[in-house]
């Protein structure tokens, strides 16, 4: 597939500094998320919040988990998106993800709240569920103890973020918390079907089939994986019923496998009666989100995560 030109110069450059790493199916979690943290770091920082950066926890199904609070200039009380990083469920942190976050703060005006969830292998599913879903109770419940608005949140996150995303709108309508806005970056939706964009970008670039079924087998642990695949909290489009669940932004990438999925989620969302803006990029790939330094498509996407988020805080 044709990348966009200034898309395909960075690849280029990843590719070759690349060229003598092992396969993915070789390398240990601890070796990716390394190779992750490197990613991030070539694709440059974010902007200083005007309100500052805070690191600290919240409770936590198995303990305290980490949290980032990014806040916007001005008088709080804030609208706040619940942030989840991508990785697929096995890497990414809150240092990989600093740059979107302080960029969403910035251009939307709002508070973000990044969660440290949880990885695979070493806390397999449901662990980054129950992990995302007690971030979004907690905040919920006291965010007005930092500075938050409790009427006007959100949920969002890039890839296996966009997922927990996706999941957690769905436990926040059946729990009566409302949210304004889920924001889903090219999200993974339905692991229990074979969509054609897994064929035509088999091979990437950014994230190949191969690198997915990594993620998938360290994600689903010892558990049986067609019950896994098929539970709405894996694949939130396998979910009993998508009515009344947050107004959604959800963006795909036609140079990503997870593509068809993300379009089809899009579908089943507007099928129920859910608004939806749905923008699909075309000669993109997957990890879009975070090229903002380098690429133009990335600039256009946190552009119109921003203005959604702006748009449904009002």
């Amino acid at each position: 597939m044709t990348l966009q030109p200034d898309t395909q110069a960075f690849i280029d450059m990843v590719e070759a500094a690349n060229a003598d790493a092992p396969p993915r199916s070789e390398q240990s979690p601890e070796y990716a998320r390394i190779g992750y943290q490197a990613l991030a770091h070539i694709l440059g920082e974010g902007p200083e919040p005007a309100g500052g950066i805070e690191d600290s926890n919240l409770p936590g199904p198995a303990g305290d988990i980490p949290i980032r609070i990014y806040r916007p200039g001005g008088e709080a009380p804030h609208p706040a998106l619940i942030f989840f990083h991508g990785g697929g469920f096995v890497t990414g942190d809150l240092q990989t993800h600093d740059k979107e976050c302080r960029l969403l703060c910035e251009k939307a005006k709002c508070l973000v709240l990044a969660v440290d969830y949880r990885l695979a292998p070493e806390a397999p599913f449901p662990a980054a569920v129950e992990d995302a879903w007690a971030a979004v109770q907690w905040v919920a419940e006291h965010g007005d103890e930092i500075g938050i608005d409790t009427t006007r949140l959100a949920v969002g996150g890039d890839s296996a973020g966009g997922n927990l995303a996706a999941v957690t709108a769905l436990m926040a309508r059946d729990s009566g918390i409302l949210l304004k806005l889920q924001m889903l970056v090219y999200p993974a939706t339905d692991a229990s079907k074979h969509y054609d964009s897994f064929d035509e970008n088999e091979g990437g670039p950014l994230l190949t089939v191969e690198v997915i079924n990594w993620f998938w087998s360290h994600y689903l642990g010892p558990q049986p994986e067609e019950e896994i695949r098929n539970d709405w909290r894996f694949s939130p489009a396998q979910a009993p019923s998508h009515l009344d669940v947050a107004p959604t932004y959800l963006a795909t990438c036609s140079a990503d496998p997870l593509r068809d999925e993300g379009n089809a989620y899009a579908e089943i969302l507007m099928s129920a009666g859910v608004p939806v803006n749905h923008s699909m990029y075309e000669g993109e790939p997957h990890v879009l989100f975070q090229m903002f330094n380098v690429c133009n498509g990335a600039k256009t996407l946190i552009e119109e995560c921003a203005a959604a988020l702006i748009a449904a805080f009002g």
